[in-house]
């Protein structure tokens, strides 16, 4: 279902406009509905203006969200977090109505939380609202699932979880082994009774049929909200196991559940598309970013929450500022133009991957992310080479394979693989990771030899 035809359908469009106001119905800013008297100097940390107010929907939630699995690293090899960093991010992203920070307890090998935790506890409570999840994925047994819930209430010194998600999953099948026939939902829907979990609900990557399923069971527990993936390209075009968001938002939209959008740039992809298209979209857009107009796509929605953005750095912060604090929801022939790219997009020979990260770490050591990111990045940059006839071949030839080992460390390449399999049983993407891996490692191995065809 395209976009434009599923506002049409029911009737939604015009309550996408109140998005581009700042939350102005009835007068009422995002900042004061949550009880924060001040949104601060309207200034970046390095003194740049940046105007507006961040739009918002539902009891004063902004819709660019904080999404906490890609927190700077002082040390990756160590796992060593940059709180330094993290903390002036946060102070950042809350003085300008970014107030949505969503972790994990198994998010940067289980330090996600602790360093999100430093950097708001530096904040009164009020100003933000804290999405984490029930990540008990290796024991979901009923005492290590409160265990993990009590956990992270210790770790933000804190008495309620605002949005507490049951973490990844994909059916009915997975949600009564990790929490129906464990127990575990009734303990939690006994803690939304008290007010400890504001609101309950789960992200999903799966296909039609699982959320179907899932839904099923509203009437039963109802669902808050529901996080799902979400973005111009898998909108129609999701592909593998995954049902297209087209059909996951127009399920809960019936059902009128609030939704939280993850990937909306597919883990960067989209902040990156290839050269030819990227072209077409700074055509129409000069002075905003390729990155803005996916961001536009998923804010268009008016039964989205939040548009989660794992935010690395100031500028990729202060680009999503600048395109959320002067939001303009896609026309229809934007978003017609949008459809057509995401189409195109999909037939580029790249990974699906969006570096979560679920992957890791190897067994064996392989740099999983890394060699998808490098690979795309190429298939993107026009640097892929095709063929021996292509001009410059040589010299693309050598420039390839010198990028690829300081990319990818000799030691952590796709050579080293084993088809294990445990890596794509944890892939949310349903990618075929093997597989992936021993066509790129192929590849790799026919232009050392200079037997590419």
């Amino acid at each position: 279902m395209k976009r434009r035809d599923f506002l049409k359908i029911s009737g939604a469009a015009a309550a996408v406009l109140p998005l581009a106001a700042g939350c102005a119905e009835g007068g009422a800013l995002c900042n004061k509905l949550i009880g924060r008297a001040s949104r601060g100097s309207g200034k970046s940390s390095d003194g740049a203006s940046l105007q507006g107010e961040m739009p918002c929907n539902y009891e004063g939630v902004g819709l660019l969200g904080y999404g906490c699995m890609r927190w700077p690293m002082a040390d990756a090899e160590q796992g060593t977090i940059d709180q330094q960093t993290v903390n002036a991010l946060v102070d950042e992203a809350l003085a300008h109505g970014v107030n949505y920070f969503d972790t994990s307890p198994v998010y940067l090998q289980g330090k996600s939380e602790e360093a999100t935790a430093i950097a708001l506890n530096r904040h009164p409570r009020s100003e933000w609202l804290l999405a984490t999840k029930l990540s008990n994925f290796s024991d979901a047994s009923y005492d290590n699932s409160v265990l993990m819930y009590r956990r992270s209430l210790e770790i933000f010194r804190t008495d309620h979880i605002d949005y507490y998600l049951l973490h990844s999953i994909s059916g009915a099948a997975s949600f009564r082994k990790r929490f129906a026939e464990t127990g575990i939902m009734d303990f939690l829907l006994s803690e939304r009774k008290a007010g400890h979990i504001r609101n309950l609900g789960f992200s999903f990557h799966g296909p039609e049929s699982g959320l179907d399923e899932l839904l099923e069971l509203h009437a039963a527990y109802h669902w808050d909200f529901v996080q799902i993936q979400m973005n111009y390209e898998d909108w129609n075009n999701a592909g593998g196991r995954n049902a297209d968001a087209s059909y996951l938002y127009s399920k809960l939209a019936e059902l009128d559940i609030p939704v939280v959008i993850m990937e909306p740039l597919r883990g960067g992809a989209l902040a990156g598309i290839p050269a030819p298209l990227a072209a077409r979209l700074k055509e129409r857009e000069p002075s905003r970013s390729i990155a803005s107009w996916a961001f536009r796509f998923c804010g268009s929605f008016p039964k989205v929450l939040t548009i989660l953005s794992g935010m690395e750095n100031a500028d990729h912060l202060r680009d999503n500022l600048h395109t959320f604090l002067d939001f303009k929801p896609l026309t229809e022939e934007e978003t017609g133009f949008l459809d057509a790219v995401g189409a195109e997009i999909a037939q580029y020979p790249l990974v699906g991957c969006t570096g979560c990260q679920y992957c890791m770490p190897c067994p064996y050591g392989i740099d999983i992310p890394g060699i998808f990111r490098f690979y795309n990045n190429c298939v993107n940059e026009g640097t892929y080479v095709k063929s021996p006839e292509q001009k410059d071949y040589a010299r693309a030839r050598r420039r390839y394979l010198a990028t690829y080992d300081k990319a990818v460390q000799t030691a952590r390449q796709a050579d080293h693989c084993i088809s294990c399999g445990i890596c794509q049983r944890s892939c949310p993407q349903h990618i075929r990771i093997p597989r992936e891996l021993k066509r790129i490692d192929s590849y790799i191995e026919q232009l050392k030899r200079g037997e590419l065809q």
